[in-house]
């Protein structure tokens, strides 16, 4: 079945339960409460501002905005793109525009202009809603998206080139439209990049969706009694496909607006979370902040916090080690997912399993693999070879993009692009990745886009991106670069040049060497990360 009917159910059996809650602990947060209700608010909520929705209301802002987009010409079968920080909005919008039958298009909300630009075209969207965080970027494309015949400011004090949702949606109705969807029907495009680093529109069907919810709820055994504490942006297919878990069985969810330690553990504490979803540097940033005494476990109620579970990059076993030293009550698990397989599940550990902490699993839920060589032949156990996943979370296809979607669908197959082997219990571990992506903090950066603009500077011959080791954030960009012949370069010179690029993607280690090419032209990366990435020489550029 389509997933809105999920929404529908949860509506019709748990009218009254709480669904989303959204807590923003910053205090910045102060401004955007008209100042009669800031003094209303009452001292011991005066760093926090919390709000609540049901699945009543969830179902109900759902169709006013599905209606809205239908009364604007939106239909089944378009795009419509989201552009939004985690907020109580961002899953009823997700949803409403399934409701008309239209794709969702969810964007990473650190793309620049040029990229959402990009992004909008690439999907054929013709509708987007956005935030405040966004309006200087969609100001600075408003007139080079022609497009775009729909969009629809989320906030205060709409910008001229684009309509209040807020003004709109409050006169729709709040009825499920008559829209047919089934199984087949495409829901959603989501954002992923190739060795290039240039993005490609992902298709999923609804039962790719349906499928991503079976699976979470059978890794995890959420129950309607769960409280799932969601972090990560829900742009991202890892944070909502472990969000479907508890959508599945109608379970209260809870979006964090921040992720330092305190905030974590204090949420944990006043929402009664059970389970909790983190990245590898934020379960380091708790067990520090513990260690150091910011925290203190006795001032909270963590008794019901059953499962924390880590994904999106490579999970070290020592910090599992640590964690269960401080937590020895806690479940773990890892998945391992990707876009193109509807995100996490379609490899996974098992809570039952954290004594092979360091692989990330076997088959999923409903998920078949295999490890094979270059003309995809299964290869022996214990050889390295490029991991494949079969199962109903395989996208469609790439949009508009054969080619591409050729050289990884084949078959039924989904070839990854990761090299991986099976030991002797059958459990897969990764060992490096054919798209030299660097994964820091759970984000991908993708080495072309750094090289090719630190390129741009004058003395700069060739450049290679390479990830170096970081303990909290699992990898940081590093960039060896060539000078050209008579220049001279500083790191300082370097560091000030790539504030050009968005934070995440800056550089965080320089050195200046000559770039080995193999007789093909191209970059020996495996050469550079074994001259350059010892630990002390890390540690060393870090620090800076």
């Amino acid at each position: 079945m389509p997933i809105t009917e999920i929404l529908e159910k949860n509506a019709a059996a748990f009218p009254d339960d709480v669904a989303l809650v959204e807590i923003n602990p910053q205090s910045e947060e102060k401004k955007k409460v008209t100042w009669r209700e800031y003094s209303l608010i009452e001292s011991s909520n005066i760093d926090s501002f919390r709000s609540e929705i049901t699945w009543r209301e969830f179902n109900k802002k759902s169709n006013r905005i599905a209606n809205l987009l239908l009364s604007r010409g939106i239909k089944k079968g378009d795009k419509v793109a989201i552009l939004l920080m985690n907020c109580l909005e961002w899953l009823p919008i997700y949803f409403g525009i399934l409701k008309t039958g239209a794709l969702a298009v969810p964007l990473n909300y650190r793309y620049t202009a040029e990229e959402i630009k990009y992004c909008l075209k690439k999907a054929d969207c013709s509708g987007i809603l956005f935030g405040p965080e966004f309006v200087g970027r969609m100001e600075d494309i408003a007139e080079q998206i022609p497009f775009i015949k729909l969009s629809l400011y989320v906030g205060e004090e709409c910008p001229s080139f684009a309509e209040s949702y807020d003004d709109l949606v409050t006169y729709c109705s709040t009825k499920s439209p008559s829209i047919t969807l089934t199984d087949d029907d495409e829901a959603v495009i989501y954002f992923s990049s190739g060795t290039a680093g240039f993005p490609k529109a992902i298709i999923h069907a609804h039962r790719s969706l349906m499928h991503s919810c079976k699976v979470e709820q059978n890794h995890h055994g959420q129950t309607k009694d769960d409280v799932f504490l969601c972090i990560p942006p829900l742009y991202h297919t890892g944070a909502k496909m472990h969000w479907f878990g508890s959508f599945l069985v109608g379970a209260k969810s809870v979006l964090l607006k921040g992720v330092k330690p305190e905030w974590i553990i204090k949420t944990v504490s006043e929402e009664k979370c059970s389970i909790v979803w983190l990245l590898v540097p934020w379960a380091q940033d708790i067990l520090d902040a513990i260690d150091r005494g910011d925290i203190k476990l006795k001032d909270y109620e963590l008794s019901q916090w059953r499962l924390m579970h880590i994904g999106a990059q490579p999970v070290p076993p020592s910090l599992i080690k640590r964690w269960k030293a401080v937590f020895p009550h806690h479940d773990y698990d890892t998945n391992y997912g990707l876009s193109e397989s509807i995100g996490p599940g379609c490899v996974h550990l098992g809570i039952e399993n954290i004594h092979k902490v360091g692989a990330i699993g076997k088959a999923g839920y409903g998920w078949r693999t295999k490890i094979v060589d270059e003309n995809h032949n299964v290869v022996k156990k214990g050889d390295v070879g490029e991991l494949a996943v079969s199962g109903p979370g395989v996208m469609n296809c790439y949009y508009n993009d054969e080619k591409a979607t050729n050289e990884v669908l084949d078959g039924g197959w989904l070839y990854t692009g990761d090299m991986a082997k099976e030991d002797e219990d059958g459990f897969i571990f990764l060992v490096d990745r054919k798209k030299d992506v660097v994964i820091s903090g759970g984000e991908n950066l993708y080495p072309v886009e750094i090289e090719n603009f630190i390129r741009k500077h004058d003395a700069v011959k060739d450049v290679a991106v390479i990830g170096f080791p970081d303990d909290r954030l699992g990898e940081v960009a590093g960039a060896i670069i060539e000078t050209k012949e008579g220049f001279i370069l500083s790191e300082d010179e370097m560091r000030e040049f790539c504030m050009g690029l968005p934070k995440y993607k800056r550089p965080r280690v320089y050195i200046f060497a000559d770039i080995p090419r193999n007789p093909t032209g191209k970059i020996e990366k495996p050469k550079l990360r074994e001259k350059y990435c010892g630990e002390s020489l890390v540690a060393k550029q870090i620090e800076k």
